[in-house]
């Protein structure tokens, strides 16, 4: 009886605690709710409700004649709180049916009874922020905003329309990576990345409250901070040429099975850039803009580098253009290398305007090397002065860093200067290159290239980017002039781009064919030498109103110098300004052509055949066939210069510039099966010459 009180009396003690901690956790419930309630209410807000960024709608990118070339289109997302306050039950239901029915009309992605599905299965789960449609128009959120339920408004219906901005190129691929993009996290690229700053604008501020899953949902339509939407800017570009451009460097990229390639065109007086086309060789052998070569790639310029050497040693007064140099058998050996000219026998003795015209490596590397050998730092110092050698500062970013070696440099040696001279061991982008000529053609005044003329807001004038001087006078009238008439000769004479003369304007220019170095195997890999085809240069030759510079790399049908690959591109663009700028037509002298020659132009072919034919019409000949049944023919105009096409058993034959007859006969004799397309002269071979010959296989061959 005694131990049954002690269990009893211990179970009230237990109880009276029960009591006493339930009574104590009830007077902190209702001290909770009624002493300290505001408080916890406004903790509670802070950590659900914020005041959250508006991003404003990005400014856009116009061409020079105000076409758009990028531009912020608002998209937006259909959204809806299932459990508004102002929608009622009794509303809801009456009206589902007709909205489900009005979004099936309107996107047609779904049946109406799987739209009402979604909205039950949200409506059940209290859905605060369902997700309705996505990526819809401004045009089709317009529509939307007058459905059943919806066309209440937002408080009484929950309906939200969330707005975004997608960037769109209405040119798509034009000029892309000169336009460029900026994105969270990514590299700025282009002017997207320039003018980040003016084309952001300001961002607003408004309430919004955290939901279930991290999602924020706008409190009110109105907002704290109004954003300011971003400034446009007004390019230099002209969307008609940057069409011809793109269109002719992929055309030439295609013809020659080339990497990549860029063209860029310039205004002479202001070095606004007109227009800036970068092409690149995918997998699937299509070309697309993926790097801006122009800005971004310093190689070794090559032959178009000739123009700086001579300019310098007109400079330094030790040359003069009837100076004479012998180059012998078209070979020099300087040390333990030896210098070649592509003219095969050599052109002997030649004036300096000769070299220039001719591309003479060897007449070029022997004047500069003469004059310069005893003291190298005065040849790189004149470089310096004309301004080569530093950044021109642009306002897209990537600029590719020229290099101009100095003596102090351990890799200078005895064969540096000569090489230099020729455009090799120097390292220039094309748009360094393009600047320097441009300096050629703007009377030695040196421009700055700029993308961007001026800057804006709502039509409101912001700023102007004016024309910028880099270098006042790279060199003297004197040395000016005398590059120009080197530069008119290449094309109007017998130059390397001769081909390039014919026209009712004047072009001035210089070609340029250089072997492009790989890092780890250096000039030639797999017995293959890879090449840069270039040609740079200024029209009218008269009075110069634009420069341009066209590169191609890793041509690979056989066919690598300046004047053919790189040339056409050139004056597809030439044209093309031509066309719309009816001013720059005038009278002018005219321009010399292949009817001006005393001997006829002939096709390359079978040796014999065109023997009998030049002796029949009295031609004179220089026959460096050798007696090879298979011959090329290069016209001058006093003579027909025979040289020797070799033929190997097992490959494909080079046809291109025969005849069809001619082309055909070798084809077939190989085992090929021929398809013709076009008349005249073959221009080019689907299959490459040097390629194995598979017996019956088909080969196109198209003829111009």
């Amino acid at each position: 009886m005694k131990g049954d009180n002690k269990i009893i009396s211990k179970a009230y003690v237990v109880f009276i605690l029960i009591c006493l901690f339930s009574v104590f956790i009830i007077g902190k419930i209702l001290f909770i709710q009624f002493v300290d309630g505001e408080k916890w209410q406004s903790k509670v807000a802070h950590i659900t409700t914020d005041l959250r960024e508006i991003t404003p709608v990005r400014g856009n990118i116009y061409a020079d004649n105000r076409n758009m070339l990028a531009t912020s289109v608002p998209i937006y997302e259909i959204r809806m709180d299932m459990a508004a306050e102002g929608l009622s039950e009794k509303d809801y239901y009456a009206n589902i049916d007709s909205l489900c029915f009005a979004l099936h009309k309107l996107f047609g992605d779904k049946s109406a009874s799987a739209y009402k599905a979604g909205f039950t299965k949200a409506r059940a789960n209290g859905n605060r922020y369902y997700l309705v449609k996505a990526n819809v128009d401004y045009e089709q959120m317009q529509k939307a905003r007058k459905f059943p339920i919806w066309r209440r408004g937002r408080f009484q219906s929950g309906v939200i329309f969330e707005k975004r901005t997608v960037r769109l190129t209405p040119f798509k691929e034009l000029a892309t990576r000169t336009i460029g993009y900026e994105r969270e996290g990514v590299q700025p690229v282009g002017l997207e990345g320039a003018y980040n700053a003016v084309l952001s604008g300001t961002p607003g501020q408004r309430y919004e409250k955290r939901l279930a899953g991290g999602l924020w949902m706008p409190i009110s339509d109105k907002n704290v901070v109004e954003p300011e939407d971003g400034c446009d800017i007004y390019t230099t570009l002209d969307v008609n040429i940057q069409d011809v451009a793109t269109n002719a460097l992929r055309k030439e990229l295609k013809n020659h099975k080339a990497s990549h390639g860029t063209a860029v065109l310039m205004e002479v007086k202001t070095g606004y850039i007109i227009a800036i086309a970068n092409l690149t060789r995918q997998a699937d052998s299509t070309y697309r803009e993926v790097y801006n070569y122009a800005v971004g790639e310093a190689t070794e310029p090559g032959s178009t580098f000739k123009l700086a050497s001579f300019m310098a040693a007109f400079e330094d007064g030790l040359i003069q253009l009837d100076d004479t140099v012998d180059t012998g058998k078209g070979w020099v050996r300087f040390y333990d290398r030896i210098m070649r000219d592509s003219e095969g026998p050599g052109l002997g003795k030649i004036d300096v305007l000769t070299a220039f015209q001719k591309s003479s490596n060897v007449a070029v590397s022997k004047i500069i090397n003469e004059h310069y050998a005893d003291n190298p730092q005065k040849f790189v110092d004149r470089l310096y002065k004309m301004g080569l050698g530093r950044k021109l500062g642009l306002e897209i970013s990537g600029e590719g860093s020229p290099k101009i070696k100095d003596p102090s440099d351990p890799s200078w040696s005895g064969v540096t200067l000569p090489w230099m001279s020729i455009g090799y061991e120097t390292l220039m982008t094309p748009m360094q290159i393009l600047t320097f000529y441009n300096a050629v053609a703007n009377d030695g005044v040196m421009m700055k290239p700029q993308f961007v003329k001026e800057v804006s807001r709502n039509g409101k004038l912001i700023s102007e980017n004016k024309p910028v001087v880099l270098n006042q006078s790279i060199a003297s009238r004197e040395t000016i002039a005398k590059a120009k008439k080197m530069l008119e000769s290449v094309v109007t004479a017998e130059g390397t781009a001769a081909n390039l003369r014919f026209g009712a304007y004047h072009i001035a220019g210089k070609t340029g064919t250089a072997q492009i170095a790989n890092k780890q195997y250096g000039y030639k890999y797999d017995q293959a030498v890879s090449y840069q085809a270039s040609f740079v240069g200024y029209f009218p030759a008269e009075a110069p109103e634009y420069t341009c510079v066209v590169v191609v790399n890793g041509p690979s049908n056989d066919v690598y110098y300046g004047n053919r690959v790189a040339g056409p591109v050139f004056k597809e663009i030439a044209d093309k300004v031509y066309a719309q700028r009816f001013d720059l037509f005038k009278e002018r002298e005219p321009v010399p052509n292949s009817m001006a020659y005393k001997v006829p132009v002939s096709m390359s072919g079978n040796s014999k055949d065109l023997h009998s034919i030049f002796k029949t019409f009295d031609v004179a000949m220089d026959d460096d066939s050798e007696g090879y049944n298979w011959v090329t023919t290069k016209t001058q105009p006093e003579i027909v210069e025979i040289q020797r096409r070799t033929i190997k058993e097992g490959q494909t034959p080079n046809v291109l510039g025969m005849g069809l007859r001619d082309g055909v006969f070798l084809l077939e004799s190989c085992g090929y099966e021929v398809k013709v397309k076009g008349s005249g002269t073959i221009t080019k071979q689907s299959t490459p010459p040097g390629t194995r010959v598979n017996k019956g296989q088909k080969i196109i061959i198209e003829l111009s």
